[in-house]
């Protein structure tokens, strides 16, 4: 279903021919991320992100937006803890010219001195913009409380004081070290030709050497007590975010988490969904999954509540949560889980883009290919039992890292800390 090329220098290139289609996805992605980043760098993957924009050797910053937006494209790129990534969709008979502007973005970045000036304020300004609003804020919390003192519970855009700090050298010697072939794969998904793509890969990068892959700092998953942060804002709703570290992305068990994570809150017909918001409405939103990483992952929840009743709230959900360790999950959850999981990666699948994210991902990630046919015998592997026991693996209270950012009333900072037998870190 899909095909792989490696060219001499690790470049890696991987493609799927959906020729019924109009159009191409094409992403370069770089595994590369905020986990790679020392803490006087914080930031520096995705400032890079937004600099590789500016221009490159070939290309000024205006003719890379117009080359692809012009012919009816769509051009971004993300940043993740692990990722980065570079994308564009296309109509079929663009793809050499979008090729070739994606790819001189990112082997050849201008990385000049008068752009990193101005766009150290911009960055800043998104830092200021996310810390405003409490749905993102808690989940740098929660971060902080997952991984302290560690790259992955720092924010991943920096701080305002590292971003600002950071120099011409310290942006070009991160680009030299990490943009390399060895870490860099190719993926496109569309009307297409492997062939074309490898060619065209060959044509340039084939003649960069190789370099050794970049190595990061492993992460620390022992928790032998709950953590808490209470943080006071005054705004109009109490967001809250409930955490425990879950599995690495080669885990046996990932997808088992993943079910679990559907019943809990994935969806309208999810436990926490009809207990919180149907039955008591208490919540707007309430929402539950888990994600994985090179050595580690996560399993959160997420609300949005009423002020006045976080306290309720947050002992629902861990009652939730204790029934589900005590008694497992439901033949019919099991089966509805399992369907819904599948059914919606079927659905994304028939989209371009979204099948090169899919493809992309797995192979920065793993460096494997893992199509939907075999996906979908791994999940048949997975008995009920196997979610009950993970949930008695995950789900323990001494591993449990609760944040919340809303109008905390010093009655509240007192009893949320002892839901979960903690005192510390309360602001």
């Amino acid at each position: 279903m899909y095909t792989k090329t490696t060219l001499p220098n690790g470049l890696r290139v991987v493609t799927h021919d959906m020729g019924d289609r109009d159009s191409i996805a094409l992403g370069f992605w770089i595994g590369v991320g905020g986990r790679h980043e020392t803490d006087r760098i914080k930031g520096t993957a995705h400032f890079l992100e937004h600099i590789v924009f500016k221009g490159s050797k070939k290309y000024p910053c205006e003719e890379i937006k117009t080359s692809i937006e012009g012919v009816g494209g769509t051009l971004n790129a993300f940043t993740s803890e692990e990722q980065t990534c570079f994308y564009a969709k296309i109509p079929t008979g663009h793809l050499k010219k979008t090729f070739d502007v994606l790819a001189d973005m990112v082997t050849r970045p201008n990385i000049a001195d008068p752009d990193i000036v101005k766009e150290k304020t911009v960055v800043v300004e998104e830092i200021k913009m996310y810390r405003d609003l409490p749905q993102y804020a808690v989940m740098e919390l929660l971060d902080g409380l997952l991984w302290p003192d560690h790259p992955l519970g720092k924010n991943l855009a920096g701080t305002p004081e590292t971003v600002t700090g950071l120099s011409q050298e310290d942006i070009k010697g991160f680009h030299k070290n990490f943009y390399v072939p060895s870490n860099i794969v190719v993926a496109a998904c569309g009307n297409l030709n492997h062939a074309k793509i490898v060619r065209l890969a060959k044509e340039r990068f084939g003649k960069l050497p190789r370099e050794a892959q970049p190595s990061y700092i492993k992460a620390d998953n022992s928790q032998s007590r709950p953590r808490i942060n209470l943080f006071s804002k005054k705004i109009e709703q109490m967001h809250l975010a409930l955490g425990v570290i879950g599995y690495d992305e080669n885990h046996k068990d990932r997808h088992a988490l993943n079910l679990l994570s559907v019943i809990l809150g994935g969806n309208m017909s999810s436990r926490l969904f009809v207990e919180i918001r149907e039955k008591r409405g208490l919540a707007y939103s309430i929402s539950c999954m888990a994600r994985t990483m090179h050595d580690t992952g996560v399993f959160l929840i997420r609300a949005g509540v009423d002020n006045q009743k976080i306290v309720e709230t947050v002992a629902l959900i861990l009652n939730e949560l204790d029934k589900v360790k005590r008694a497992g999950v439901t033949d019919d959850e099991f089966t509805r889980a399992r369907d819904y999981l599948l059914g919606q990666m079927l659905l994304s699948l028939e989209d371009t883009m979204e099948h090169m994210l899919w493809i992309g991902d797995t192979v920065i990630s793993q460096n494997k290919t893992k199509t939907l046919r075999s996906l979908i015998a791994d999940f048949q592997k997975i008995k009920k039992e196997d979610l009950h026991r993970v949930a008695k693996e995950i789900l323990k209270t001494q591993r449990y890292n609760l944040a919340i950012v809303g109008p905390l009333t010093d009655k509240q900072k007192g009893e949320l800390p002892k839901l979960l037998n903690t005192r510390n870190s309360v602001s």
